[in-house]
């Protein structure tokens, strides 16, 4: 079907249906390649288009480890930039960081010791806000303790997120790229994952092959559970 055929169909806007569309060609290209003939500036361009590491990994048909790897070699890696609250009306700092494959990374980590805190990401059947209730209380609780509590979290309906409960918040989906990017950067003493709920459970043995100290019930005895 063309653009113009879906949209007559779908009345949705013909800006939005063309978008979709680069995806489905870029996809159809990406089917056709393999990770050893990307060169930089392509990878930069698919991953700039939102083609996370385990889509690559599927259309290349290869694993999501490669992936990374590969990007790291050609140096394809998301810089942070803050949450701007004021609209660039007045000049704001915030703690609030989202990724973007741009140059500058402002997100400045400090060199105190720290710990990751893991939320649950959108609710859902099985998931929802008492998940968040133990998030909140595992990050003012490391506080307390002297920690510099960092939440991850991409769901902005949460307590989780709010600006006075982690002196840190990165507003990023709860995936094993997403989050190995964030504890590459923060350095972390631990990273906490038992009170999101399943999502976050969910990467814990392979955060762990990947180095990182899981805090608390380690994987193995997750997996058991």
């Amino acid at each position: 079907m063309t653009v113009q055929e879906v949209f007559n169909t779908t009345k949705i806007d013909p800006w939005f249906i063309s978008q979709i569309e680069d995806l489905i060609v870029e996809e159809r290209a990406l089917k056709k390649m393999s990770l050893t003939t990307i060169d930089r500036d392509y990878l930069l361009d698919v991953k700039k288009k939102g083609f996370s590491d385990s889509r690559l990994a599927f259309l290349l048909k290869t694993e999501e480890k490669e992936i990374r790897e590969k990007r790291k070699e050609l140096e394809v890696i998301p810089v942070f930039k803050r949450v701007d609250t004021c609209a660039a009306e007045f000049e704001s700092s915030t703690a609030y960081m989202y990724s973007t494959y741009e140059e500058e990374c402002e997100s400045s980590p400090s060199s105190k010791k720290k710990v990751i805190v893991l939320g649950g990401g959108p609710n859902r059947i099985g998931q929802g806000i008492e998940f968040d209730y133990c998030c909140v209380h595992a990050a003012l609780a490391m506080k307390e303790e002297g920690y510099e509590s960092i939440m991850v979290n991409c769901n902005p309906e949460t307590v989780s997120t709010d600006y006075d409960v982690s002196d840190r918040l990165y507003f990023e989906p709860i995936t094993t790229e997403d989050v190995l990017t964030i504890i590459e950067l923060e350095k972390p003493l631990g990273v906490i994952v038992q009170y999101g709920g399943q999502t976050p459970l969910k990467l814990a043995k392979e955060l762990e092959e990947n180095g990182v100290p899981i805090w608390g019930t380690s994987p193995d005895s997750i997996d058991l559970g």
